[in-house]
């Protein structure tokens, strides 16, 4: 019976990561990404390719409106209050800690990758982060002693392993991805620490803060690529698969 309802905490957690993985840091970084790609578009390059992993494209579009216009109603507006409540310091301290939690999806993917200096890495990032700052609310490793995060998770080592895409895929609430990286964040959402140690409900409240808190730190970026995007959905789209290729490829 603890067998079971710790298996149903698990999922329902891992559903979780997938209904904040638009506002994380991912989101930003492909945000980001799209807005490389729009400037690409208008030279031509990318965005006339036809893109075989998306299949499910008129479902996609409506779906990419859909979390656009709830990002516009909901998400954006708490972000700005959430903005000029808290100092930027503030803000990004938290930012900082809650990512220090994801230590163990990063050792464990870079060990199945067999990148064993990135897992030392991340060992030495999380121990320096969780001492000298002070809980992880401050990055020492990486702005003190320069050692950069090894960022893995468990899409890219199915990729590695040569697990196929499958069909990109947009539904509501939840971030790009495609079949392969869906299967992947519930996994990642299996090894957050914080499954194990505090009550659903505050889980749930973490990651919800989560959200908000990296939206507030990244609504300019986001604001520039809608304005300079004129398809936004296809910008972000190649800029997913882009950089998803890239990451496997390292």
């Amino acid at each position: 019976m603890k067998i079971c309802q710790r298996s149903i905490r698990i999922l329902s957690t891992a559903a979780l990561v997938f209904v904040i993985g638009a506002g994380s840091r991912g989101g930003v970084a492909v945000a980001g990404a799209a807005e490389e790609s729009s400037a690409r578009s208008s030279e031509g390059s990318v965005a006339g390719q036809d893109f075989e992993e998306d299949p499910w494209e008129p479902f996609n579009e409506g779906m990419f409106s859909f979390n656009r216009q709830f990002d516009r109603t909901v998400v954006k507006p708490v972000a700005t209050v959430w903005e000029a409540v808290l100092p930027d310091l503030v803000r990004r301290s938290l930012g900082n800690a809650l990512d220090n939690l994801a230590v163990v999806r990063r050792v464990v993917n870079n060990l199945l990758q067999l990148k064993l200096e990135g897992a030392a890495r991340e060992m030495v990032r999380f121990t320096v982060n969780s001492t000298f700052g002070i809980a992880g609310l401050f990055d020492v490793a990486r702005d003190g002693v320069g050692i950069a995060p090894s960022d893995e998770d468990t899409g890219q080592t199915l990729g590695v392993y040569g697990v196929g895409t499958g069909p990109y895929l947009v539904l509501p609430f939840l971030p790009p991805m495609t079949v392969r990286d869906g299967i992947g964040f519930a996994l990642d959402g299996a090894m957050n620490p914080l499954n194990y140690f505090v009550p659903l409900g505050a889980t749930f409240g973490l990651y919800g803060t989560n959200v908000v808190n990296e939206r507030s730190l990244h609504l300019d970026q986001f604001e520039r690529v809608e304005e300079a995007t004129i398809d936004l959905y296809s910008a972000v789209r190649n800029a997913y698969l882009q950089r998803r290729a890239a990451a496997i490829r390292e």
